[in-house]
């Protein structure tokens, strides 16, 4: 899913919608720049995108550049990252993908995370965990992937910085799921976790809501995505979770 992409995605399996709008990002390796998202070659040779950010993440460590903070995500990552690049200087990286689940983050994790020796990984996924991108998820499945990227990161000594996922009425490209209750559920679950595990909490949701469930649309006008100005509002709880 992403606003910021080129072109469609495709439906995987027999009756599985998925988002419309993601494309291989920018530096995506050996990955075909006009292949769609999650074609059945690309889930059979690449499930959760390794060669995307190979090339970035090889130059950063040969230039032996300092990392301070990954940004670890979907498209509202990957969407950050092309939207406020003055935001994403400075030792701030993105890792956004585009349509990814938690599954396929987990997998990752020490290439496009570890590997950097940041000393924050910010950690916000879960949409597409809800809407099924990549098959049905529960909301524990979705715990036990979070739980195993923030074990991975406190074992090789990085901080973490959970993400709250924006508010939610309805996904455009899942228009019979109601996920707003899913997304509450997901995001109470976050701020626990992250206190117990001495993390933070980047409260998107406070920002970005409406009052009644969903998303305010002049900071997301898809219901899903953020606009510049919702990257903006994000921007200031973001600094303050991974400062």
């Amino acid at each position: 899913m992403n606003q910021f992409s080129r072109r469609s995605l495709i439906a995987v399996g027999a009756g599985l919608a998925l988002p419309a709008l993601s494309q291989v990002p920018e530096g995506c390796g050996n990955q075909p720049k006009t292949a769609p998202a999650l074609q059945p070659p690309l889930l059979l040779t690449d499930w959760a995108w390794l060669a995307c950010y190979r090339e970035e993440n090889a130059k950063l460590l040969a230039d032996g550049a300092k990392v301070e903070v990954v940004f670890m995500g979907d498209s509202i990552t990957e969407g950050w990252a092309r939207t406020d690049a003055a935001f994403f200087a400075n030792g701030i990286v993105g890792r956004g993908i585009s349509a990814q689940t938690t599954p396929q983050m987990l997998v990752r994790m020490h290439s496009d995370v570890v590997a950097l020796k940041p000393r924050v990984v910010h950690i916000m996924a879960g949409t597409n965990d809800i809407a099924g991108n990549t098959g049905p998820m529960s909301l524990q499945d979705t715990k036990n992937n979070f739980m195993a990227m923030c074990e991975i990161a406190k074992a090789h000594g990085i901080r973490v910085a959970l993400g709250a996922s924006p508010p939610a009425s309805k996904y455009w490209w899942k228009p019979e799921l109601k996920p707003r209750e899913s997304v509450v559920a997901l995001n109470d679950w976050l701020r626990g976790y992250a206190t117990q595990i001495g993390g933070t909490f980047a409260d998107y949701a406070a920002v970005l809501s409406n009052g009644k469930g969903g998303v305010n649309l002049s900071f997301a006008k898809d219901e899903v995505h953020p606009t510049a100005e919702g990257y903006k509002a994000m921007r200031a709880v973001a600094e303050a979770a991974v400062k």
